[in-house]
């Protein structure tokens, strides 16, 4: 191998310190920050619950009263909202001594703001649920449970489309991997 120099001490020791060069990203370059929409599979337990959703939601639509048609299809946007958090984890800790309990209704927005909306709108549904599940006559009137019925399949089809094709971005890099120097550009003005 003529031509072909032993790499140097000094170079072995900065290849130490920067360690291995990264590996190509499967993505696209660094330097796309564009998501792409791939088909990337959701965790098996969100899977479930909204498998678990759509089948309430066809009990729901099968249901003759009012009352229960409204309580089955309130508790499938809950399994809706159980699949989100399912996939997406948990919100940031509270430095509180004692984190509260709190429902699906009021963490769903910090851990996916962009179904604030419909959190808000099943959360207030809650207590007509409880009353309906409760057996009171008139607590869900027909329009009632129909338009809530219509609201979580709207939802339940939202989510799917949510947790099946997510965007896929760049890997962030690493603390430790060297970074190009910089140069500083005199100020013009």
């Amino acid at each position: 191998m003529a031509g072909h120099q032993a790499p140097t001490a000094a170079a072995a020791g900065r290849r130490a310190v920067t360690g291995p060069a990264p590996a190509p990203s499967s993505t696209g370059p660094a330097s796309d920050v564009h998501p792409v929409l791939r088909r990337a599979g959701a965790p098996p337990a969100a899977l479930d619950l909204l498998a678990q959703a759509r089948a309430g939601l066809d009990e729901a639509a099968a249901l003759e009263p009012s009352n229960e048609r409204y309580a089955t299809a309130h508790l499938a946007a809950l399994r809706t909202a159980a699949a989100v958090l399912a996939a997406r984890g948990r919100p940031e800790p509270t430095p509180r001594r004692r984190a509260r309990i709190r429902s699906a209704w009021e963490v769903l927005p910090e851990i996916a703001p962009e179904l604030t909306e419909w959190s808000a709108l099943f959360a207030s549904g809650a207590t007509r649920r409880a009353r309906a599940e409760a057996g009171i006559r008139g607590a869900a009137t027909a329009r009632d449970a129909d338009d809530l019925l219509r609201d979580a399949a709207m939802f339940l089809r939202l989510v799917e489309r949510l947790l099946v094709l997510q965007p896929v971005l760049p890997q962030p890099r690493r603390e430790d991997e060297e970074r190009p120097a910089r140069t500083e550009v005199p100020d013009a003005g």
